[in-house]
């Protein structure tokens, strides 16, 4: 049975037809506001109707950046997106007026987790992590072969632990918290204040971003490291502590079997994961008494999303 995923951004929504093997079939997007849900709504409804003139369907899924009820219908608050308490699947479910197809919505780092743990880099472990590095940290958690939602669909927001204590402000109201010193943010900012501290040494990331160190963004930290660049290897490194650190404390409480790093900053490679492996191995709890958990890169791409929230919406309109 195909199943649609729609992956929801802050200025765009992707789209597309999912086969039950995880292969997208059929894609599209649109353009969207987002302080303007209502046209998000539409804008979802529109490309649904596209993409069925030519494939049958009986479920949505919508992945979500933001707090997803328990009963997967309503997003209560997105950090970019202006969602609050917002009946997200009702809404779309009547502009679809389709009463056989199920609407389901998913927060968007559990779909990109789920089409991991399905159909990438996790499909052969029952106990996984994925950590997303974006502009923040996302996170999904499988336990036992289940995606874990937790009592009020709040579960796995693990960038939203506090790991310094009174250190920098995040979006959420805490300051510390993990996607502060974890996320492509933390190294943009990082990136951005050594060019202005040590604007010798930061030459190169200057050159690509103009010269000018408010310009500076990850990805050209990640294409100065590549290249050789001392400071950008620097950087990368230093983020890959960070996601070390953190991961050795959630093997404490979570015991997976393997992480899966997402994110476009995984184009980076072992600059990224070898400190990070090296950071976990040296804050793991009872070294040398239990496994070292491998730690890989994500391997759905761009496309978990859709992929991930497709097949969640399917598995949950067969047990409706």
């Amino acid at each position: 049975m195909h199943a649609i995923g729609v992956d929801i951004g802050g200025t765009k929504i992707a789209v597309g037809v999912v086969d039950e093997h995880g292969t997208i079939i059929a894609k599209t997007k649109r353009k969207t506001q987002p302080q303007d849900p209502a046209s998000i709504d539409a804008a979802i409804a529109d490309a649904v109707a596209e993409l069925a003139t030519d494939h049958e369907f009986h479920a949505v899924g919508l992945a979500a950046a933001g707090f997803v009820s328990s009963d997967q219908e309503h997003v209560l608050f997105a950090p970019n997106i202006a969602w609050r308490d917002y009946p997200l699947a009702e809404n779309v479910g009547r502009l679809l007026g389709r009463d056989d197809v199920a609407v389901v919505v998913e927060n968007d780092a559990n779909a990109a987790g789920w089409a991991e743990f399905a159909f990438g880099a996790a499909r052969e472990v029952q106990h996984m992590v994925l950590l997303t590095i974006g502009t923040g940290l996302g996170a999904a958690m499988v336990v036992d072969g289940k995606l874990v939602r937790g009592a009020y669909g709040f579960a796995a927001e693990l960038g939203h632990l506090r790991v310094v204590p009174g250190g920098h402000s995040c979006g959420c109201g805490l300051r510390g918290c993990w996607e502060q010193y974890a996320s492509g943010s933390a190294l943009t900012r990082e990136a951005r204040r050594a060019a202005v501290d040590r604007p010798v040494r930061a030459a190169h990331l200057l050159e690509l971003a103009g010269g000018d160190a408010a310009s500076i963004k990850g990805p050209h930290v990640t294409e100065a490291a590549v290249e050789g660049d001392d400071l950008g290897v620097e950087l990368l490194a230093e983020l890959g502590r960070w996601i070390g650190e953190g991961s050795a404390s959630l093997a404490a409480a979570l015991d997976p079997e393997l992480f899966v790093i997402g994110g476009g900053v995984v184009a980076a490679g072992d600059l990224l994961l070898h400190p990070a492996r090296k950071a976990f191995e040296d804050n793991l709890p009872a070294r040398g008494h239990r496994p070292i958990v491998p730690i890989v890169p994500a391997q759905m791409g761009n496309d978990a999303g859709i992929v991930g929230a497709a097949d969640l919406a399917r598995i949950a309109a067969a047990d409706r």
